[in-house]
């Protein structure tokens, strides 16, 4: 009887085991070739977050997009971001992954965020950029970008987006999760004289060398909450 129960206790460790794995997955694998986006109005099941649509209703036009066509509308620090996701773009649903676009204008900055769900990949289409971002060691990795370029930002870290030309500065990402999320920790109701000042604290930071950092957490942390 006793060697019954531990074989039954067993087998529910095993399943809690697999049901943990695959919950802590980013994105499951695809259980079939394509699953556009079904319309809102018409959704009755839910698969990664967002029901397929009918097999029958698929079509080329769901795999095309233009939402990166354009800029967006440009936020108090002079930068437009626009993450495009299979809510906006059918043909990503369930593939794991999603788009976006960033502009920003001569002497802007995208502050200090990161992506909880993702690490995204950036190619600078033009302009002059400085991106840098920082490990869980508040070790600041940083490098100055031109066009055609490639970085990589691993995924939950924050990082920051700095335009050092004189024009405006235009970023293709590529992230790995369907659902890649957007954290700031800058306040919502910023005044231009906290911008202006968290723009001169980043521009600082970039410049300075990593060895004469006594304390970048600090540093770092007056950024955020200027």
């Amino acid at each position: 009887m006793k060697m019954k129960s531990y074989s039954s206790f067993f087998f529910m460790f095993l399943v809690l085991a697999f049901s943990s794995i695959q919950v802590s997955l980013a994105d499951c694998d695809n259980l079939q070739d394509t699953c556009p986006t079904s319309p809102p109005e018409k959704k009755t099941t839910f698969i990664n977050a967002l029901s397929c649509n009918n097999p029958a209703n698929k079509s080329a036009h769901d795999f095309k997009t233009m939402e990166l066509s354009k800029a967006g509308s440009r936020d108090q620090f002079g930068s437009s971001v626009n993450i495009v996701t299979a809510s906006k773009f059918p043909g990503l649903n369930t593939l794991g992954i999603s788009i976006g676009r960033t502009d920003i204008e001569a002497d802007g900055i995208v502050n200090l965020h990161n992506h909880p769900r993702a690490s995204e990949m950036i190619f600078v289409k033009e302009g002059v950029l400085e991106v840098g971002f920082l490990d869980t060691q508040n070790k600041l990795f940083q490098k100055a970008l031109k066009e055609c370029d490639v970085f990589v930002l691993p995924k939950g870290l924050f990082h920051y987006f700095l335009n050092r030309g004189i024009e405006v500065a235009t970023v293709f990402s590529v992230f790995n999760s369907q659902n890649p999320g957007f954290q700031s920790l800058t306040p919502k109701r910023s005044t231009s004289e906290s911008v202006e000042k968290i723009k001169r604290k980043l521009i600082s930071l970039s410049e300075l060398e990593l060895d004469s950092v006594n304390d970048l957490s600090l540093a770092v942390s007056e950024i955020i909450y200027s």
